[in-house]
Parts: structure tokens; C-alpha cells; sequence
């Protein structure tokens, strides 16, 4: 079994994609976020920080599961 090579490239590009996305989310983040009711800040926060821990999570298992063949 060969490791995937348009899995690896996607991945790759997502590598250097993802922090332009944490920096444009942030940015917004930072400009509606007083205009927000306190619950809607709450949840926009845990979800911002959700989904960038679980990337981060998902890249790093990809490299390695594609490149050990798993």
C-alpha cells in the first residue's frame, strides 16, 4: 500500500491554508463580537476554538496516518 499523494498535496495546502483562515476568522471575530449578545459570544468563541483545535488535530493525523500508510 503507497501513501496517497493528492490526499498529501490537499493536506499540504491546508497546512499553509489554515492559518490564513484562523487569522481572517479571528479578525471577524474581533468585530462582531461586542455587538453580540453574551451567550451568542460564548458559543462563537467555543466554536471558534473547537474547530481550530480539531484541524490541527486532523492535520497532524493525516500527515502521519498518509505517510505511515495507515
Amino acid at each position: 500500500v503507497l501513501a496517497s499523494l493528492p490526499l498529501q498535496m490537499m493536506l499540504y495546502f491546508n497546512v499553509y491554508y489554515f492559518p490564513i483562515w484562523c487569522l481572517a476568522e479571528g479578525m471577524m471575530l474581533q468585530l462582531k463580537y461586542h455587538l453580540l449578545p453574551w451567550h451568542y459570544q460564548f458559543l462563537l468563541v467555543t466554536a471558534f476554538l473547537t474547530l481550530s483545535l480539531a484541524e490541527c488535530c486532523r492535520l497532524y493525523l493525516g500527515y502521519v496516518g498518509n505517510l505511515q500508510e495507515k
